[in-house]
């Protein structure tokens, strides 16, 4: 069922686990970041990076498994998307609680993967009625979209964590 799609879900999934391995070390230069009074923003803006790109990465892997069938792959799909669909709606409730989200944060950090999640929900639906090229193609489709949103969401944190450390180093002259 998979075997067309092995290079797409090898190339996504190693995509995801360099990005990963990125953010992580990002962090950990610009930990002095990461203070106890900006828990909520890293969990309304960094945690749903790395959820997004672990859950890409886990998608990838469950797409290798060569003894795939449409109904297991489905099910493990349905469920992973349900699951990442009610993460993704909490998420975007924290989003429109903030004061730090514009509206291109809420619709990256929070519209957009709500709804890669829901076409993953629309795949898992299609690959369990039987519809596998159709639900394979919307599948694919969720996943880059999903990719292509948390680079610019990971961009936006560095740059965030680049402006901080600058003004930090610079800080206005006092008058």
């Amino acid at each position: 069922m998979l075997e067309g799609w092995h290079e797409f879900y090898a190339v996504l999934g190693t995509g995801a686990a360099a990005l990963i391995a990125l953010l992580f070390v990002a962090v950990s230069v610009g930990a002095d970041a990461l203070t106890p009074e900006r828990t909520s923003a890293t969990r309304t803006f960094m945690s749903p990076v790395v959820f997004h790109y672990t859950n890409i990465l886990f998608l990838s892997l469950i797409a290798l498994i060569p003894t795939q069938t449409p109904t297991i792959f489905g099910l493990i799909i349905g469920i992973a998307a349900a699951g990442s669909f009610v993460y993704s709606t909490v998420i975007f409730v924290m989003l429109c609680r903030t004061s730090m989200a514009d509206l291109a944060d809420r619709l990256a950090y929070g519209v957009v993967p709500f709804g890669a999640y829901a076409s993953g929900l629309v795949s898992s639906y299609l690959l369990l009625t039987g519809s596998v090229a159709a639900g394979l193609d919307v599948l694919a489709g969720a996943a880059l979209l999903l990719l292509v949103v948390n680079i610019r969401n990971a961009w936006d944190l560095l740059l965030a964590m680049a402006r901080r450390n600058a003004q930090k180093a610079n800080p206005p002259p006092s008058s």
